[in-house]
This record gives structure tokens, C-alpha cells and sequence, in this order.
């Protein structure tokens, strides 16, 4: 039996006035002067926004405001490394690297390996580099660099982190950082924050309603004070520092392919399919690296002559918490890099 399958995820955060020019020395005029130039800060927004989702524009918007260059159109690490190369062979290597892209727990990434590569998680990212695919850096970049991925939770992830700060190291080492917390972009009362994520599941379409999530919160997060009821019915930061929620969806599928017809099981019932996919070790491998339970999913199937389907479909519903100062609950603390409580860095 040849076992096919595949996982996608739908996401349901100087002009002045001109002076004489000194008189200069004979000896100045024959010296050439050295003109030092400055190391600058690049920005890549590594994604474009779909549906009504506008992370990627506001945090566009956001890094042009300070000035920044800010590089669109590119959406794999190849891509990334290739434009660094090219770009830091006539100047000085870069001070820091943004590169903003999604990132959830379940499927790593949304930024590439290659152009028409996978998304980054560590086997992918391994398996690329291994065969090749990813260019060397050669230029633009050494151990003064940082290099700050702006992917929500990529922090927690200190295994893809060094892999990721290998793939960046030439005979240097720069410094890798991503923050364990949810980055935010074009916030009602900040243009960039960050918040601390909470989640709960359920079949989608098959919601027990607010209350009942509520409750779930308030059991699996027993240490936590927040208002879950509240916060699962608000959409968008009502008041500085409240939270919020949203959701999204992860559908999930496989295909197995049957030497006949008559091979093909009749898996009746939800019941019937669970039992089915607890059964199979490649489904139970995905599962297991998801951690979401069986129960959480709508399942049903499909059968087209010798060919079974199971999908699989949840929705992960994310309350939200912006990270507020220590010392002034009224403000957003600021999203420092040498703040090692809401940073990670390699």
C-alpha cells in the first residue's frame, strides 16, 4: 500500500543651508580623503497578506516610518541569502536584518527554504541545506550582525534557531534573536508590540460556544487572571492592554492508495476514523508533533474507487495578551532585543 499525504494550513501578529568651503592645504588637496560609510539596517517583509489579515502592510508601514529600507518580493531563505551576497559586495555588512514573517507551532515558518522550496521547520531547512539548495553567505554579514526574525512564537524554537544562525554564518557567526511571544504590527495603540498567546480547540464548525471555551481556558491556564470570557468576544484591542482573540483553521489530509477497491475500509462514524488514524504511524507521528487531541478535529472521508481520504479539520481559537511594562501597566513594554524575558537570542 503506498501512503500519500499532505498538511496545509489556513489562518483564520537633512537639509541645511550650504556654507563657504574651508580653504584647504596643499597637502589636504593631494591627500584623497577616505570617506567612511555606515553600516545600515535592511528589512525584508518575507510575505504577502491575505483576506483581511494586514500583518504584512502594517509592518511594512511600520519600518519605512523609521526610515528603514524595506525590501518586498521575497519569500525563501535562497532569496534572502541571495540579495545579502549581492548587495554587500559594495558596502559595509549590515547592522541588523529584519525578515517579518507568519510562524505558528504546528507547521514552523511561512518563509520558504527555496523559491518553490518548503516552509521552514528543521527537517525542511535541514534537508535543503544538505542537498544544496540554500546558497552560502559571502558577503554582508558578520559577528556585529543581528539577524531578528519577526515570527510569532519562533523563540521557543532554540533547535530551528541554531540551525537557522548556521545557515547565516560565514567564517563569522552573527547573532540570531526571535522572541518567544506574538509580534503585532499596526496595534490600536502601538505600531509594533508584543503579546503572549493562549489556545484552546475545537471541530471546526462544531463551537460549544464562549462560555463553555471560557471555561476550557480557565482549566488549562488554571495560574493565568484574565477575563477569558471577555476576551474570546472581543475581535480587536477594545482598550490598551485587553485582551483579544482570533482564530484560524489547520485542515489536515491523507491519502491512502489500496491495491483494490475492495481493499478500501468503510470507516463509518467519527468514532470509526479516529480509531483508524490512531492506528496508522504516519498519522500518529503528525499528530503527536501537533499536540492537538484527536477529538479536536471534524473528520470524514472520501473514497474514489481505490483511493481512501481522511481530512481532518480544527480550529485553533488564540487569545491574546499584550506584553505591558513592569512598572506602568498603561504602556506596551517596548520590544527590545537585550530584553532576555520577551527575546531569545542564539
Amino acid at each position: 500500500m503506498k501512503v500519500h499525504y499532505s498538511i496545509a494550513l489556513v489562518l483564520v501578529f537633512v537639509l541645511g543651508c550650504k556654507k563657504p568651503l574651508p580653504a584647504l592645504s596643499e597637502a589636504a588637496l593631494a591627500m584623497p580623503s577616505k570617506i567612511e560609510k555606515t553600516k545600515e539596517s535592511i528589512v525584508f517583509i518575507a510575505g504577502f497578506d491575505e483576506g483581511d489579515n494586514t500583518y504584512y502592510t502594517n509592518a511594512e508601514k511600520y519600518f519605512s516610518a523609521q526610515g528603514m529600507h524595506v525590501v518586498t518580493g521575497l519569500f525563501s531563505l535562497e532569496e534572502i541569502i541571495t540579495w545579502i551576497n549581492q548587495k554587500g559586495t559594495d558596502q559595509p555588512n549590515f547592522d541588523k536584518v529584519h525578515i517579518v514573517s507568519h510562524s505558528n507551532a504546528w507547521l514552523g515558518m511561512s518563509l520558504k527554504t527555496t523559491k518553490n522550496g518548503e516552509r521552514i521547520r528543521l527537517k525542511s531547512l535541514q534537508k535543503a541545506k544538505s542537498e544544496n539548495k540554500i546558497p552560502r553567505v559571502t558577503n554582508g554579514i558578520d559577528a556585529q550582525t543581528k539577524i531578528i526574525f519577526h515570527s510569532c512564537g519562533l523563540g521557543e524554537n532554540l533547535v530551528l534557531l541554531q540551525e537557522l544562525k548556521s545557515t547565516f554564518t560565514t567564517t563569522e557567526a552573527p547573532k540570531i534573536c526571535a522572541s518567544t511571544f506574538f509580534n503585532v504590527f499596526g496595534g490600536k495603540f502601538a505600531g509594533h508590540y508584543l503579546a503572549k498567546p493562549y489556545y484552546a480547540y475545537y471541530p471546526t464548525a462544531e463551537s460549544p460556544g464562549p462560555l463553555q471555551l471560557s471555561k476550557e481556558f480557565k482549566a488549562t491556564y488554571p495560574k493565568t487572571k484574565l477575563d477569558w470570557f471577555t476576551a474570546l468576544k472581543t475581535r480587536k484591542e477594545a482598550s490598551l492592554g485587553e485582551a483579544y482573540s482570533f482564530k484560524f483553521n489547520i485542515p489536515i489530509e491523507w491519502e491512502f492508495v489500496f491495491d483494490t477497491a475492495a481493499d478500501v475500509p468503510l470507516l463509518e462514524g467519527k468514532e470509526a476514523i479516529m480509531d483508524w488514524v490512531s492506528e496508522s504511524p504516519e498519522m500518529a507521528e503528525v499528530l503527536f508533533e501537533f499536540n492537538i487531541p484527536l477529538e479536536k478535529y471534524r473528520w470524514k472521508t472520501e473514497i474514489h474507487g481505490r483511493i481512501l481520504k481522511i481530512k481532518g479539520k480544527t480550529t485553533v481559537l488564540c487569545v491574546l495578551a499584550p506584553i505591558l511594562q513592569d512598572y506602568d501597566t498603561s504602556e506596551y513594554r517596548t520590544a527590545q532585543l537585550n530584553d532576555c524575558s520577551i527575546y531569545q537570542k542564539v
